[in-house]
């Protein structure tokens, strides 16, 4: 099965794209290439772009908080565990607090870096980062596996308490939707959404095997979902036949 998600948002655009980022640098800062370590320094100038909204902070903080309350309106109700509520309010109260600790910005403290602010300035140039415009930085590459990972470590931590934060958040939303199989006649799906009821998030499943791509808008009043097939010629036109798939809306 193929996921995609699409954000009904801004910002749970953005959270997704920073998810995107962060498991990707989870990924390269493992690895021990060299060349991977400079994608890995790479994803994390990304993540300080986009995190360099004002608000960013703000947004997260105020979704914990949303969340906590949401989740202290089931106390007291039979069929919850109040051991999981707990759990997760504590969760949330971590998240929280780490976060709001972080002074300034996302990355903030990163950008105190001379060295790496070098690297950045550069990373938008084709080729320019080579050894003749970053000496420093090729020698940094030829240093031993060991101390590369930890230097990356060492950049990424500040950068953990969002992508703890929002990794809880996005497990949140993405655990509040029911999923259900439906059918695009003539590759085409439209549902009207119901009033008074705010998502989030839509999720749809495909079979790997059903060689169609979807394309999907949504917003507050309905959810269009055309799946498309990739032509000999590259390029992709409508599907005319009958797709099923699993969709989840989140709220």
């Amino acid at each position: 099965m193929i996921l995609y998600e699409h954000p009904f948002n801004e910002r749970m655009r953005t959270y997704l794209r920073l998810e995107h980022l962060f498991l990707r640098l989870a990924e390269l800062v493992k690895r021990e290439s060299a060349i991977d370590h400079h994608h890995a320094l790479t994803t994390i100038f990304e993540i300080m772009d986009v995190g360099a909204r004002a608000d960013l902070k703000t947004d997260v903080l105020k979704d914990i908080e949303k969340q906590k309350h949401l989740l202290n309106g089931y106390r007291g109700n039979p069929v919850i565990s109040e051991r999981a509520l707990d759990d997760i309010t504590s969760q949330l109260d971590s998240c929280f607090a780490s976060l709001n600790e972080l002074s300034g910005k996302v990355g903030q403290q990163l950008t105190e870096n001379d060295w790496l602010m070098s690297i950045r300035s550069r990373v938008g140039i084709p080729g320019g980062t080579c050894e003749f415009d970053l000496p420093a930085y090729h020698a940094w590459q030829h240093l031993g596996l060991n101390v590369r990972q930890h230097d990356l470590l060492r950049w990424v931590s500040p950068l953990v308490p969002l992508a703890e934060s929002l990794s809880l958040l996005l497990r949140l939303v993405r655990d509040s939707g029911a999923p259900q199989k439906v059918i695009a006649p003539a590759g085409q799906y439209q549902q009207m959404l119901p009033q008074g009821r705010t998502f989030q998030l839509l999720r749809l499943r495909l079979d790997s095997r059903v060689a169609v791509i979807p394309e999907i808008s949504c917003n507050r009043l309905m959810v269009s979902v055309r799946f498309m097939s990739q032509e000999s010629d590259g390029r992709l036109h409508t599907s005319t036949g009958d797709t099923v798939f699993e969709l989840t809306l989140c709220s």
